[in-house]
C-alpha cells in the first residue's frame, strides 16, 4: 500500500530505481521472533552513566565534553557531560553502543538535563541538543527549553530489545549566544518478560472512538481543533499509559513540527520519542481490564508543500495519517516502530470516527466515511464525517473537480481530480473504481464503508496510497484497483503493516491480478534471491536497508506465492480461503501464522515445504 515500487507495478514510469532514490532508510525494528521469546534479563545497559570514571565507554568529540570543571554542576556525583556553551558555531556528540536484552517488554532510556542560554528569543530554536537511538531521533531540546536546574527526560525504547545500537547526544550552536547542554545520569533500564501476564497478548486499547472538530485557513493547509479519544482497556493486563502516534511529524523536524499536540486532559503528556511521532501519554490511574477512558487534546495541523501522502500540491491539499492515533500494545508491548516511507508503518485498531471540518466553502473536502455539508458562518461549509470500524481517517482539501456515480453492486463513489486531469481519465477512473470496488466485494466480502472516494493527481511521486473509504491515486487503472483492493487488505482484515508488511501487499496485488483476469502463470519461475536473508515475510525495517527489493519480494514475489498456493488448493478452495479468511478476520487483524494455518486447514496437502519454498516464516 504505499507510494512506492508497489504502485509502480503496472505503472511504466514509476520505477523502483525512481522511487528508491526517494526513500529514507530506517532504524531496523525488533521483529516478531519465529521460535520461541528469550527471557529478559533485566539489566541497566549504559555504562558509566553519571560520568564518574572519566569518558570510557562513551565516545565524545573533545576531551571537555565529559568533565567536572566550574561553570556547571552535576546532578549527582562531581561529573557530568557539557555539550556546547561556547556562544560561537559547535558541535558536540556523546556516543556509546549499548545493548538492550533481548525479550524485554520494558525498556526506559532516562537522563537528566540542563539548560542553560544566553539566547533572549522565546520562539526560535537556534541551538539545539538532539538525543538518537540507531539512526531514529528519539527527542530533539534547544534554547527554548531553558530551566534552572535538572530535568529528568524519560523515553520508551521497547521496540529496540535484542538489538545493540548506538545511543547518541548531539548538540549544536549557532554563530553567537552560548546555550550549554548539561547531561547526566544518564540510564537505560530494561524489565519485563515477552511471556506476559495472563491476557496481555491481547490488543489494546481496544474500541477507540475518535471526536475530531477542525477548522481550516482560506487555503485549507492548516487546520487547529480538538480531538478526542475514549478507549477499553481488553487487557488483564492494568493499562496505565497510552502512546499517540503523531505520524506525520516524519515530515517535519522536532523543533518544527506538523502536528503539534497541546492542553492534553485525561492523562499527563510526556516526551515525544521516536522522531516526534510517538507522544506518551500517563493516565491518572491504572485501567483494568474492562474499563474506558477519554484523553483529550488541542491539534494543530500544518500540511507541507509537496504531492505526497501528506503536502499539497498548489491549492490541492491530501491530508493522510495527520490526526494523532492510538498505538497498538500487544504481547510484543507497545508498537512505536518509526515512520517508513518505503512502504507503511501503520499499525491500529478499527475505531470510530466522527470528524467535523469547517472550511471555506470554495473547497471540496473529500473524507474518510460518509459526509454531510452544512452552511458555517459566511463563506464556509462545514463537512462532518462520520465513518465506523476504521483504522485510520484521511481527508482532502482544495478546488477539486467531482464527478459520481453508483456501482452495479451500489456502492457510491466520488472521484476528485486536480487541474490537469481531463474529463475523460475521470470518467475513466470513475468506471475502474466502480468495477473494482465491486469485483473485490464479490471476493472477500460486501464493502462496508458508505462511499468510496478516490483522489487523482498524476504529480504524486507514488503510484497510489489507500485510506479506508478514501485513495490517493494516479491515472492508472492498476493502481487504483490495487488501491481499492486495500479496502480489504489492511482497511477490514489489519495488520501489523511494519512487520508484516506482505499480508496487505502481496494480498492486495494477488486480489488485483484477479480483479483484472490475470492468472499469475508461471509467475514464481522468475523468482531469484538476492541472498540468504531475503524472505517474502521480512519486516520493513528489513525493506528500509534493501528498498530496491521491497517492490520485487513483497509485492512480486508475495503474489506469485499466492497464485501457486491457489494452484495447489485448487480455484475454488482457495476462494473459499480467501472469503472465509476475510470474514473471520473482519475489523480484526491478520498474522502470518494464523493465514499459514488457515491454509493448511483448506487442504489434506502438507504445506510445510511449500511455505519453506516460497520463504513465508512465521
Amino acid at each position: 500500500m504505499r507510494s512506492t515500487p508497489h504502485k509502480a507495478l503496472g505503472i511504466g514510469a514509476l520505477t523502483v530505481a525512481a522511487v528508491a532514490a526517494l526513500v529514507l532508510p530506517g532504524t531496523p525494528a525488533r521483529a516478531r521472533p519465529d521460535t520461541a521469546p528469550a527471557a529478559c534479563t533485566p539489566a541497566q545497559v549504559v555504562t558509566n552513566g553519571g560520568f564518574e570514571s572519566g569518558t570510557p565507554p562513551w565516545t565524545a568529540s573533545s576531551s571537555t565534553v565529559v568533565t567536572s570543571r566550574s561553570g556547571q554542576t552535576a546532578h549527582g556525583g562531581s561529573s557530568y557531560a557539557w555539550l556546547d556553551g561556547v556562544g560561537s558555531t559547535h558541535t558536540d556528540t556523546l556516543t556509546q553502543s549499548v545493548t538492550v536484552p533481548a525479550g524485554c517488554s520494558t525498556a526506559t532510556l532516562t537522563f537528566w538535563l540542563h539548560i542553560d542560554t544566553a539566547e533572549r528569543t522565546t520562539s526560535v530554536a537556534y541551538d539545539n541538543l538532539t538525543a538518537k537511538i540507531g539512526s531514529t531521533t528519539l527527542a530533539t531540546y534547544s534554547n527554548l527549553d531553558k530551566n534552572t536546574g535538572y530535568v529528568q527526560k524519560s523515553i520508551d525504547v521497547s521496540s529496540y530489545a535484542g538489538q545493540t545500537v548506538s545511543l547518541s547526544f548531539t548538540g549544536t550552536e549557532d554563530s553567537s549566544l552560548q546555550t550549554s547542554f548539561v547531561l547526566d545520569d544518564v540510564a537505560l533500564d530494561t524489565s519485563g518478560g515477552t511471556t506476559p501476564p495472563p491476557g496481555d497478548s491481547t490488543r489494546t486499547p481496544a474500541a477507540p472512538s475518535y471526536t475530531v472538530n477542525l477548522s481550516s485557513d482560506t487555503s485549507g493547509t492548516v487546520w487547529t481543533g480538538h480531538e478526542n479519544v475514549t478507549f477499553t482497556n481488553a487487557s488483564a493486563a492494568a493499562l496505565g499509559e497510552l502512546y499517540l502516534r503523531l505520524w506525520d511529524n516524519y515530515h517535519g523536524t522536532c523543533g518544527s513540527m506538523p502536528i503539534k499536540v497541546s492542553n492534553v486532559t485525561g492523562g499527563t503528556a510526556g516526551d515525544l520519542s521516536v522522531a516526534c511521532t510517538a507522544l506518551k501519554i500517563t493516565l491518572p490511574a491504572p485501567l483494568a481490564q474492562g474499563q474506558s477512558a477519554t484523553i483529550g487534546f488541542d491539534l494543530g495541523i500544518t500540511v507541507p508543500s509537496g504531492a505526497d501522502r501528506f503536502g499539497h500540491d498548489g491549492a490541492f491539499s491530501f491530508i493522510g495519517n495527520a490526526l494523532p492515533v492510538l498505538a497498538v500494545r500487544d504481547g510484543a508491548g507497545w508498537h512505536l516502530d518509526p515512520y517508513t516511507n518505503n512502504g507503511e508503518s501503520f499499525y491500529s485498531l478499527a475505531a470510530d470516527f466522527k470528524v467535523t471540518l469547517d472550511h471555506p466553502s470554495g473547497l471540496l473536502v473529500p473524507a474518510t466515511g460518509t459526509s454531510t455539508d452544512t452552511p458555517g458562518t459566511s463563506g464556509r461549509t462545514v463537512t462532518t464525517a462520520t465513518a465506523s470500524k476504521v483504522r485510520d481517517f484521511a481527508w482532502g482539501a482544495g478546488p477539486f473537480t467531482k464527478i459520481s456515480g453508483t456501482s452495479p453492486g451500489g456502492v457510491p463513489v466520488n472521484i476528485y481530480s486536480v487541474t490537469g486531469i481531463s474529463s475523460s481519465s475521470a470518467q475513466s477512473m470513475l468506471s475502474t473504481a466502480k468495477t473494482a470496488v465491486d469485483a473485490h466485494a464479490a471476493r472477500f466480502g460486501a464493502y462496508p464503508y458508505g462511499e468510496l472516494d478516490a483522489v487523482i493527481d498524476n504529480n504524486y511521486w507514488f503510484g497510489g496510497m489507500e485510506y479506508p473509504g478514501f485513495v490517493l491515486d494516479l491515472v492508472s487503472t492498476t493502481a487504483l484497483t490495487h488501491e481499492i483492493g486495500h479496502q480489504w487488505w489492511y482497511g477490514i482484515v489489519g495488520d501489523d503493516e511494519y512487520n508484516s508488511p506482505w499480508l496487505d501487499e502481496a494480498f492486495t496485488d494477488y486480489a488485483t491480478d484477479l480483479a483484472l483476469g490475470k492468472t499469475g502463470t508461471g509467475c514464481w519461475s522468475s523468482v531469484s534471491w538476492a541472498s540468504s536473508a531475503e524472505k517474502i515475510t521480512n519486516p520493513m525495517a528489513y525493506w528500509d536497508a534493501h528498498s530496491s527489493r521491497y517492490s520485487t519480494v513483497v509485492y512480486g514475489y508475495g503474489k506469485c506465492a499466492l497464485h501457486d498456493l491457489r494452484r495447489v488448493l485448487g480455484d475454488t478452495a482457495m476462494a473459499k480461503l480467501l472469503k472465509d479468511y476475510a470474514t473471520a478476520h473482519w475489523y480484526g487483524v491478520s498474522t502470518t501464522a494464523e493465514f499459514k494455518a488457515a491454509a493448511q486447514a483448506a487442504t489434506s496437502t502438507d504445506l510445510t515445504s511449500f511455505w519453506s519454498t516460497h520463504r513465508i516464516d512465521g
